[in-house]
């Protein structure tokens, strides 16, 4: 029964598909701990630890990286807050606040619907919201 087995493991095919297979082997397991290092690496979730994980625990590092890695790129996150940033900074220069109540206030309104002071001036001329320390209407060239 032993020597059942000789001839197809001797022959020259079996040997190149062994060979072809664990040369394979050792090109994946080198490949999923470099792209488990690189990918930490961009999602910021210490790269060289989760690829030092897949290097030690072959294939069960990369499954425990997949399950534990972060949502996404630092740099997607980066970018999703200076977008939030910038919207919010374009609401705060499109609604202006009282300067009395600090409630917001749109920029044409002549007086705060909150507490009723005064923000603005109508021209003489064209009747447009002036601030109110303009002497000339901007709109229309009144003197005030």
């Amino acid at each position: 029964m032993d020597g059942l087995l000789d001839p197809i493991t001797s022959s020259g095919e079996f040997i190149l598909v062994r060979n072809l297979c664990t040369l394979f082997f050792v090109v994946l397991y080198f490949a999923l701990a470099f792209w488990t290092y690189r990918d930490a690496d961009r999602r910021g979730a210490m790269g060289w630890f989760w690829g030092l994980a897949a290097l030690v625990f072959p294939f069960a590092g990369w499954v425990i990286y997949l399950v534990m890695r972060p949502p996404e790129f630092a740099a997607d996150a980066r970018e999703r807050d200076l977008e939030i940033r910038t919207k919010e900074i374009t609401l705060q220069r499109d609604l202006a606040s009282c300067p009395s109540c600090h409630k917001p206030v749109e920029k044409e309104f002549l007086l705060c619907p909150h507490c009723m002071k005064k923000l603005r001036k109508p021209c003489i001329g064209c009747g447009k919201a002036l601030k109110l320390n303009w002497s000339v209407c901007p709109y229309c060239k009144t003197k005030q």
